[in-house]
């Protein structure tokens, strides 16, 4: 028997390609807030235009191609298909079964509707149920406790910590690695099937 789910459908929103025509002006706009660059612990901020973002998404696709260690996918909303977001899982290593997940939701006026929640639930089931990874690492600056709850609510805990490693804003902050293991995911997928 063959079980038909969906991968990249959530209740709000889905996962989707890059729209090269569209997303780069769409970014573009985000790059003027704090909170964006908040998600790019290392780059320091600044306006970047359309054709610079969609130079970048080439480099990231190339570099998907080529290494076939990172996967990268807009959040669009279902009512609209109006990009919202991104998920990437990169730095695969396929021996070890691990990646890094990055997300981010890019405008204030999006966050707390249930964007997020609904792409990270489609990310670790891509993640952990189809590419069979056993862990999966979020880096996040301590300054973002909103993001620390957030991956601490899907079952990720704390490992490392790095000492003023980040600075954000003029303050310097600890840099905090999250990790959620395959075998959490499904305890707690299958409490949450059950509870349903």
């Amino acid at each position: 028997m063959i079980i038909e789910r969906q991968l990249y459908q959530g209740e709000l929103i889905h996962l989707a390609a890059i729209d090269y025509e569209k997303d780069p002006a769409v970014e573009a706009v985000w790059t003027d807030s704090s909170a964006y660059w908040a998600a790019h612990e290392y780059k320091p901020p600044r306006p970047l235009s359309p054709s610079r973002i969609r130079k970048r998404y080439e480099a990231l696709e190339k570099e998907a191609e080529n290494r076939n260690n990172s996967f990268y996918f807009t959040i669009r909303t279902h009512q609209d298909d109006r990009l919202v977001g991104f998920v990437r899982l990169n730095r695969v290593d396929w021996g070890g079964g691990s990646a890094n997940l990055w997300i981010l939701i890019g405008k204030s006026d999006d966050r707390d509707h249930g964007y997020g929640g609904d792409a990270l639930r489609l990310i670790l089931h891509y993640a952990f149920a189809e590419m069979t990874m056993h862990r999966l690492n979020a880096w996040v600056s301590e300054s973002n406790q909103a993001a620390i709850r957030f991956l601490k609510k899907a079952g990720f805990v704390e490992e490392v910590r790095r000492r003023k490693a980040l600075l954000l804003e003029g303050n310097r902050w600890d840099y905090v690695q999250m990790g959620l293991l395959r075998s959490e995911w499904l305890e707690q997928s299958q409490v949450k099937e059950i509870r349903a």
